[in-house]
């Protein structure tokens, strides 16, 4: 292995036992035993510059579950020659946080700075992350907190802006199974797994270090006389359930990820985004207004049909259910990704508005205003109006624009799908009226 910090020192702790955990007992040591955070870790990394420079800044670990972020904690404290102590925002209130700044405080005056991990730091309430920057602007603590979750939606812009947020990424396929191989090593046995049966195990980590090691301290206990195959596998192993927070960014990174999918007219994409909501337990309610909604955004007039297969599918679904049901949901999905795309109905709308916003006050004109009563046909009222059907080709060419303004153009349709005669038929129209 590269040593990537050749003067920073292994950390003293206690041995763990030989009946501790495998994740714990292959805690790293040293900060460039990290796997899969490398463009962090290494020399031209964020924490790589920070450790070469002995001078650490707070900072918020952002990234999955079980891909390093305690240990990366743990071990810049080390690096760096501070103190750590650790606390998790789940089970710690303003009591424990006044007590740790009041000893980091009696550490400071005594030449010891404090670094102060705080995981899950986004379930502090708002007023409790304020309780942080006084202490994080005098230098009485380094804060380095952890979080799955977004920062610019969870952190006060206060905090972030005296914090740098470092983006851990999910553990890859050579990053898991090089902790496999630690693993294997440290138990000086191996996986009773054949190549494909490691390769589905990797695969179901999903990212995760911590899970793929407690799988296999599970598969080694066993003592398996024969490999598994991928089915042996999946009958021993409990199937792991997807990362998914129907509140959370993970939520709108998916539904972006469909949308853009649909738009882009690519339906292999869009039914794994699919899938990827639906199995993780997404409201199927939920997808099917999204469909709707951009059966109208990104289909409109090139093709009508979409909206109707939408709100087809959606009665399906709620005549039949789960999991028949989602069947009717797929069918939708795949015609609107393999439906001629057109924003022009929305872009309409948006113009149209608009407009209106800045001229509503303008009466139209006098041919087209209802004439009820005897007086209002006197003033004028409905005075000159053309019946269409009584014209040549049912179209008058009369104006319907107020007086105040030219008539303008919202809609403008696409040379796609069914909007390619809507524009034939507008332009005869345009043409007529010229006349």
């Amino acid at each position: 292995m590269t040593d990537l910090f050749p003067d920073a020192p292994t950390v003293a702790r206690a041995e763990p036992s030989a009946d501790a955990p495998l994740a714990d007992r292959l805690r790293p040591a040293r900060l460039d035993e990290i796997v899969g955070q490398s463009h962090l870790t290494g020399p031209e990394g964020a924490i790589g510059r920070m450790v070469a420079a002995k001078k650490l800044s707070s900072i918020i670990l952002w990234g999955p579950p079980g891909t390093g972020k305690t240990s990366i904690a743990r071990l810049l404290a080390d690096a760096v020659g501070l103190r750590f102590v650790a606390l998790s925002a789940v089970f710690s209130g303003v009591a424990d946080l006044k007590k740790i700044f009041a000893e980091a405080r009696q550490m400071a005056k005594a030449g010891q700075r404090t670094l102060l991990f705080v995981d899950e730091i986004h379930r502090f309430n708002r007023a409790q992350q304020d309780g942080f920057l006084p202490f994080v602007e005098d230098g009485t603590i380094i804060l380095v907190g952890a979080t799955t979750e977004n920062p610019s939606f969870e952190l006060n812009a206060a905090l972030l802006s005296r914090a740098q947020v470092l983006i851990l990424h999910r553990l890859d396929e050579a990053a898991l199974g090089e902790l496999l191989e630690r693993a294997e090593t440290i138990a000086g046995a191996s996986l009773p797994l054949d190549a494909n049966a490691r390769a589905a195990l990797v695969a179901s980590a999903d990212g995760d270090g911590r899970f793929v090691l407690n799988q296999a301290e599970t598969l080694l206990d066993l003592k398996l006389e024969a490999p598994l195959d991928p089915a042996g596998l999946a009958a021993l192993l409990q199937r792991r359930v997807a990362v998914y927070d129907k509140d959370r960014e993970g939520h709108y990174n998916l539904i972006s990820a469909l949308h853009k999918s649909l738009r882009g007219s690519d339906p292999q994409a869009a039914l794994y985004y699919l899938a990827r909501m639906l199995t993780a337990g997404e409201e199927p309610l939920y997808l099917l207004r999204r469909l709707v909604r951009f059966a109208s955004e990104d289909i409109g007039l090139a093709d009508p049909q979409a909206l109707i297969q939408c709100l087809a599918a959606k009665d399906a679904y709620d005549f039949l259910g789960s999991p028949e049901g989602e069947l009717a949901i797929v069918q939708a999905c795949l015609y609107c990704a393999t439906a001629p795309k057109s924003n022009a109905a929305y872009m309409a709308q948006k113009a149209a508005w608009r407009s209106a916003k800045e001229t509503g006050s303008l009466m139209p004109p006098m041919n087209i205003v209802n004439a009820p009563t005897k007086l209002m046909k006197q003033v004028g009222y409905g005075k000159g109006y053309q019946y269409d059907h009584d014209a040549e080709n049912g179209f008058s060419g009369a104006n319907y624009w107020p007086d105040a303004i030219d008539p303008q153009q919202f809609y403008a349709p696409t040379d796609r799908g069914f909007e390619a005669k809507l524009k034939e038929r507008l332009a005869w129209w345009d043409e007529r009226r010229e006349r």
